[in-house]
């Protein structure tokens, strides 16, 4: 397990750092011996490129509607961050369309998805409000979710035992910090623009089965079209088997994680931990070289 330290500050000045990855000789199953596990996680890539910039252009539309400086500030932040991800991942999948694992049929899938769960509707006035805001709660509820799993990949020191591929783990550090440390930005504007109960459990109850069924797809997807190591279909007992061995994020960790959201005192800043996060992006190859590069002090 990573390290934690309570020194640093549970507040932090949210901005991208623009960070590369160098992905020659990348095997597709990264974690050695471990291809279902390495394609459970690898989904990320499938799901966030068009995701995270669907993110980032709800937020830049309910930008000009946020009043406090500070949430306006967090936003801008979470933005920049959204947007490297979605690069980064881009990347990973570029890499696999090259070397033996075509990607580009689910990927359009998942555009296809995205558009009609937080595209535009043509609507206008108070309407298209409504529905800028409905799209903000969904995010914030897909927000929660990344957040559990950032905070799972900082403390899974069962992929470093297996060891699995350092530049990949760097990547998904990375980004799992990242979504810790702008963690409760999502949730903090919906609850600005709204914050109703209801919508909240309702837009949970949109995002999160949504997002679970491209999960199980993607997985099916990768296997099947895995030219490298054979096609092959995943089974339930694959999960529960790579889960218990602590290689992917299990059953009962989404369960407990789903009704953690469901109370009405859920607040983002109960998940995970500010300190360990901004304690990862100090030492993580690809956020050192960026900041290095960006003149910023990263001691």
């Amino acid at each position: 397990m990573l390290s934690k330290m309570t020194a640093v500050p549970t507040k932090v000045a949210l901005h991208a750092r623009n960070v590369a990855f160098e992905w020659t000789g990348l095997p597709l199953a990264w974690i050695p011996g471990e291809v279902f596990s390495s394609h459970l996680i690898n989904v990320l890539h499938l799901l966030l490129p068009e995701g995270e910039r669907w993110f980032v252009k709800v937020f830049s539309e309910a930008l000009p509607l946020i009043e406090d400086e500070q949430l306006r500030e967090d936003v801008i932040g979470f933005i920049g961050q959204e947007g490297v991800h979605a690069a980064s991942h881009q990347g990973v999948l570029n890499y696999f369309d090259e070397h033996g694992l075509d990607t580009r049929e689910y990927v359009a899938q998942v555009a296809a998805l995205f558009q009609r769960i937080l595209g535009d509707r043509g609507l206008e006035g108070k309407a298209k409000e409504e529905w800028l805001v409905m799209r903000v709660s969904v995010v914030a509820a897909i927000e929660h979710l990344t957040a559990v799993l950032g905070n799972w990949v900082l403390n899974s020191p069962a992929l470093d035992a297996a060891g699995a591929d350092e530049t990949m783990l760097d990547l998904l550090r990375w980004h799992g910090a990242e979504e810790v440390e702008h963690r409760a930005v999502a949730y903090d504007v919906f609850c600005h623009l709204d914050g109703r109960y209801s919508r909240r459990i309702l837009a949970y109850g949109v995002g999160g089965p949504a997002l679970i069924w491209m999960w199980i797809q993607g997985v099916r997807y990768l296997m099947e079209h895995d030219t490298v190591n054979g096609p092959a279909k995943p089974r339930v007992r694959d999960w529960l088997r790579a889960s218990a061995k602590g290689m992917v994020p299990g059953p009962r960790l989404l369960a407990t994680s789903s009704l953690k959201y469901f109370s009405p005192l859920y607040h983002p800043a109960k998940e995970g931990d500010t300190s360990q996060a901004v304690a990862y992006l100090a030492k993580s190859p690809a956020a050192r070289r960026a900041d290095a590069l960006a003149g910023t002090d990263v001691s």
